[in-house]
């Protein structure tokens, strides 16, 4: 696998990046379309792909080059995703609390309700918690008025949220709604500076052009990429995974009721794997480049036809890791409402119950992360 290969991938990269910006433009940048939120995404799968080709094989790209955009690469993909971060995060909080409460899931709220950006599927969201506080504020006049005798003694709806649990849901629904909101004006106002009109500048410049150092044509690209999976084995030997595989994990409650703000101090190497992994993916990716499209002349999308050979424990090991930064955030994110000042203690109660709930994702996550890595190690030749 020459360098020839990473060139061709890296140009078919830049020319996926420029036609989700075209497609961004044309569903309307200020709007929060189904389009302009796919095109986002489309965004941010390029970016990440060329930042991480550009670490992964630095070796036989212009250093100071490659030095230059990957971080400017990483702003692009971080700015535009937390958006999506933040609704994704509201939307499984929510869920939980339906659950814990015996409900299997939100109630309806329409089609528009699925999209993953704001907008519509935004609004529909928004509505949710209108739903959980009217749900919870009549169930508690409902369990104090079953014995007075005024009208006919009917129980609670099963999964109908308490006081607390509506009431936590409505506050877990202005945080977040603040933070989506902030997070939609600082993508746009990203989307519009000169900062990424340079970034695009220069991804355009990489569709036609990769900028390898002198005599890198035949360098072999199977050596940094084997040093990428190399990384991520020793990343993965470096975690807990006997810890991981017990069903209670005790250590994870150290410093559980601590006031730092900082993130759970055992999730920092977790979240590290997940980036190896990805790195380790993309490296995959770009060795294969071979397999469709080489030359950069059309985009090399995500599909059976051009991507590598699949493996089965990269594939289960990444979604129990994306589970784990998932629950680690949304965990994160009931707490930090715990914390607001003057809240009920029914409120406050319903959301440690909900922390408690996501820590224990995050150990599942754990769990099926060991169960599928070790199993693919131990049944390897």
């Amino acid at each position: 696998m020459s360098a020839e290969t990473l060139a061709g991938y890296l140009r078919a990269q830049a020319t996926e990046f420029l036609r989700a910006l075209r497609l961004h433009r044309e569903a309307g940048a200020g709007t929060a379309s189904e389009g302009s939120v796919e095109a986002s995404l489309a965004l941010r799968r390029s970016a990440r792909r060329i930042s991480g080709s550009l670490h992964t094989f630095q070796a036989v790209l212009d250093p100071g080059w490659s030095e230059a955009m990957r971080p400017e690469l990483a702003w692009v993909s971080g700015t535009l995703a937390l958006e999506h971060a933040c609704s994704a995060r509201l939307e499984r909080l929510l869920q939980a609390l339906y659950r814990l409460s015996g409900t299997a899931a939100l109630p309806a709220q329409g089609a528009a309700g699925t999209g993953p950006g704001g907008g519509a599927g935004g609004a529909a969201r928004s509505s949710a918690p209108a739903a959980v506080a009217v749900r919870g504020e009549a169930a508690s006049p409902t369990a104090r008025t079953g014995s007075t005798g005024t009208g006919p003694t009917t129980a609670p709806e099963r999964g109908s949220l308490t006081v607390g649990a509506a009431k936590a849901g409505a506050l877990l629904d202005r945080q977040l709604t603040l933070a989506r909101t902030r997070a939609h004006s600082t993508a746009l106002q990203a989307l519009g500076s000169s900062r990424f009109h340079a970034v695009a500048d220069k991804v355009a410049v990489l569709a036609s052009e990769v900028p390898l150092v002198p005599g890198a044509g035949g360098a072999d690209l199977r050596p940094p990429a084997e040093a990428a999976r190399e990384r991520l084995v020793d990343a993965v030997a470096a975690l807990p995974l006997l810890t991981a595989g017990s069903p209670y994990n005790a250590e994870a409650l150290v410093h559980g009721l601590s006031p730092d703000l900082a993130p759970h101090p055992q999730d920092t190497p977790w979240h590290q794997v997940r980036l190896l992994l990805r790195l380790h993916r993309y490296a995959r990716e770009a060795l294969h480049h071979t397999t469709a499209g080489a030359d950069g002349t059309a985009p090399v999308p995500e599909s059976a036809a051009t991507a590598p050979p699949p493996d089965v424990r990269l594939l289960a090991a990444g979604e129990a890791l994306d589970r784990h930064r998932d629950a680690s955030e949304a965990s994160a994110a009931a707490a930090n409402a715990a914390r607001t000042p003057r809240i009920a203690p029914a409120t406050a109660y319903a959301l440690g119950v909900l922390h408690a709930d996501q820590r224990h994702e995050v150990e599942a996550a754990r769990y099926a992360f060991q169960l599928s890595w070790q199993k693919d190690v131990l049944g390897s030749p």
